[in-house]
């Protein structure tokens, strides 16, 4: 390492080096030397990305350097050592996650706990690893601690009981460790409690003048604060359950970048390292590195007692924008990717999981899909969702190349409920059945979303194409584009120069690109940024327009002009350009001045000058954002133009199968295994309530599919029952019958030497 006083006189030569080749690295992973200047250590979060990408470059360079003068031996590398020196943990395919929040107004905590009961429930579950309570929500701790609170009603070691017993049948426990929420913790330290920008203690749910005794709303906790005193006391904590019991892994709930954390220690703090505090994104980032470091430091704390332990930070891999946890890689301490969904209700339906699980593939990490038992949320006592709808959701996560984790809460006299373990038992004995055809496999696909952290953008695209069934990848936008035949940018993209120069390049070697509207603009908005073989006009001014497609795209379409319920960008098309849909502008918007019917104004009857859908090469752009209104409205002639479209560029899928609009299709490749793995899913979840369910699993017979690679297929078969398949090989395309399936199932295509 270089003192900081050696940096600057090399560092304009490094940026000129860097710039004349036009390297750039991701911002989040970038310093500079100005933000360094009277600190006592690093703080790249809360660092401006051009700050941090200076900084990067430099760093790059010393390594180059070092990398050019010390020329290691070919066999045997720095890389190379730590990682066969690193063991890397096991992370099970069978997983329960034990709730455990229980208040101090409830006595005999545990009087029921028997450990053949515990370790009978587990084994009727077919499970392999559980997560056990060392503190929850309430703040309470389940263990002989010296730091924090023991419950005040449970007079003995619960925490280490149920790792004995896990750990007498084989099985892995894992320590549940509360971060975000400790309610004692916040009772005894008030400092310790989140205060917002106003002023105010920040909590979900709290009424400021309830009552005592007024019903509470469900979900309903304080937030607590990355402020050191609280961090050192769950440091210690963490310290001490390392040191005293037998670990398999930690899971930390709660690690919350947003809301943001405006406490006095934080703001004199900043002041003092020289940033200001009066600066929002300032005290965001601040506060974001306060919670990394903690995350840097408990991880450093359990790898000194338990090298091969998982370590996982829920909270990390949401992706509400503003947690921002993508933009500043907040889940780069965890050993592996747990993706929190109950699918039943808002927390996601049943279309989340798959975008997620796709983005989070392309850190190479393990994945693991989180549901629970709940009819609706978590910590529900008596809900019970249906065997059936808990095998699909756990056939879904294998499919999607994740393992398994479902939720229950364990009664506060810690007797296990039988029915809960019977019917996740259900799911895992399937799971068994199929686990080594999904998990660690990765998706494999030549079409490509790019990926915006945008709910409505990112998983509009994502459900036309999963109610389409075509199969696709999330860009990593390191890498190189050229593997896909097609990319696909949402209407919520903002991409900055490097970006587009990137997509220019894609472009010019023949990818293919379908970009909706404000997508194609640069950050500011005022031209295009994407060749889309048009100029930029401007935004249009009426409240909704309509779109009118031509005959290549009219394929299950009507030609009249179809409401889109928002604006939308005016361009003027280029030569060369083709128009593929014209725009219709209504007569006014609806004001209360002037207004005609129920609803919308009407078209005028002649389209307006700059069209809706254009065709420039391999470009095609729309300049209504049909994805962000298939998320709100979901209409399926907007998805059934989209498609068209898709098909004009993607003409040569992967993966082609023909199937309801209801199923769910993901191709994975094992290449260890020297096979891909197509896996077909079915179920219709229904709405009644607030809730989604899935009752009927209907069958489907002889479904056609294909899939085209590189290698040569040998051998066809479907698993569960591994009953062989005919097929037909035609210009490299593998084609199958599959004669039948109910719910699930998986076409095995091997292309391995030996059969």
């Amino acid at each position: 390492y270089m003192k900081r006083s050696q940096i600057n006189p090399l560092l304009a030569q490094s940026i000129a080096f860097f710039d004349s080749m036009n390297f750039r690295l991701p911002a989040w992973a970038c310093w500079k030397p100005e933000d360094w200047k009277g600190k006592s250590g690093i703080c790249p979060e809360i660092m401006d990305n051009n700050t941090k990408q200076r900084y990067m470059q430099f760093f790059l360079l010393g390594i180059l350097v070092a990398l050019w003068g010390c020329s290691p031996s070919p066999a045997h590398s720095v890389s190379d050592e730590n990682e066969s020196s690193t063991a890397k943990p096991f992370i099970p395919s069978r997983q329960i996650h034990l709730d455990f929040h229980t208040s101090e107004y409830i006595s005999a905590i545990g009087v029921d706990f028997d450990k053949k009961q515990f370790q009978e429930a587990l084994k009727l579950a077919h499970v392999n690893s559980i997560n056990v309570f060392a503190k929850c929500w309430h703040g309470w701790s389940y263990y002989n601690s010296e730091t924090g609170p023991r419950h005040p009603h449970l007079d003995f070691d619960l925490l280490k009981e149920q790792i004995d017993a896990c750990h007498e049948i084989k099985i892995q426990a894992c320590i549940y460790f509360a971060v975000g929420h400790a309610e004692t913790d916040g009772h005894r330290h008030p400092e310790w409690r989140l205060i917002d920008k106003n002023g105010k203690v920040k909590s979900r749910g709290f009424q400021e003048n309830a009552k005592p005794d007024d019903p509470l709303p469900e979900g309903t906790w304080t937030y607590l604060a990355p402020v050191d005193g609280y961090l050192d006391h769950m440091l210690k904590q963490i310290e001490e359950i390392s040191k005293n019991y037998d670990v398999d892994g930690f899971w930390f709930d709660g690690v919350y970048t947003y809301p943001v954390a405006y406490n006095a220690e934080i703001l004199r703090e900043m002041e003092q390292k020289g940033f200001n505090p009066k600066d929002d994104e300032a005290v965001f980032r601040y506060s974001t590195y306060k919670w990394n470091n903690f995350m840097e430091r408990a991880s450093e704390i359990i790898g000194k007692y338990h090298s091969n332990a998982s370590i996982f930070f829920n909270g990390t891999t949401q992706l509400e924008s503003e947690m921002r946890n993508v933009e500043f890689k907040n889940y780069r301490h965890n050993t592996q990717y747990e993706l929190e969904d109950l699918p039943t209700t808002s927390w996601g339906w049943y279309d989340k999981f798959p975008l997620r699980s796709k983005l989070f593939h392309n850190d190479n990490k393990p994945l693991v899909a989180m549901s629970g038992k709940f009819h609706s949320g978590w910590g529900e006592f008596g809900g019970f969702k249906h065997p059936d709808a808990i095998k699909y959701e756990a056939a879904s996560m294998i499919a999607f190349g994740a393992a398994c984790n479902f939720g229950d809460q364990l009664h506060p006299n810690g007797k296990m409920d039988m029915a809960t373990y019977q019917n996740i038992g259900q799911a895992y004995e399937y799971v068994e059945k199929i686990e080594d055809y999904g998990i660690n496999g990765k998706p494999y696909a030549k079409l490509g979303l790019w990926y915006t952290n945008n709910v409505s953008g990112d998983e509009g695209v994502c459900n036309m194409l999963l109610e389409s069934q075509i199969d696709f990848e999330v860009v990593d936008p390191e890498k190189n584009f050229d593997k896909y035949q097609t990319i696909i940018i949402p209407s919520s993209a903002k991409l900055n120069d490097l970006q587009a120069k990137k997509f220019k390049r894609y472009i010019d070697n023949g990818g293919g690109l379908i970009v909706f509207c404000e997508g194609a603009l640069n950050e500011g908005q005022t031209k295009f940024i994407i060749p889309v073989g048009a100029d930029y006009i401007g935004k249009a001014s009426t409240d909704v327009t309509y779109m009118a497609v031509h005959k290549e795209l009219s394929e299950g379409v009507v030609q009249s002009p179809v409401l889109c319920n928002t604006t939308t960008i005016r361009s003027k098309p280029q030569k060369g350009t083709k128009v593929l849909a014209d725009v219709y502008e209504p007569y006014f918007s609806r004001t209360y001045k002037r207004f005609s019917s129920h609803r919308n104004t009407p078209p005028k009857p002649a389209p307006e000058a700059y069209p809706s859908i254009i065709k420039n090469g391999r470009v095609i752009f729309i300049v209504h954002n049909l994805d962000q209104l298939y998320y709100t409205e979901g209409a399926r002639i907007h998805r059934d133009v989209f498609i068209n479209a898709l098909k004009i560029l993607y003409t040569d899928p992967v993966l082609k199968v023909e199937m309801p609009s209801a199923a769910r299709v993901s191709l994975l490749h094992q290449a260890d295994k020297s096979r891909y793995v197509a896996h077909l899913l079915f179920a219709t979840p229904i709405k009644r309530g607030n809730v989604h369910v899935i009752e009927d699993l209907v069958p489907l017979y002889e479904i056609p599919m294909s899939i085209k690679v590189k290698e040569e297929i040998r051998n066809v078969y479907m698993i569960p029952d591994k009953k062989q398949l005919s097929f037909k090989m035609q210009n490299g395309r593998c084609s199958v019958i599959v004669p039948k399936m109910q719910m699930h199932v998986a076409i095995i295509f091997d292309y391995s030497e030996s059969q």
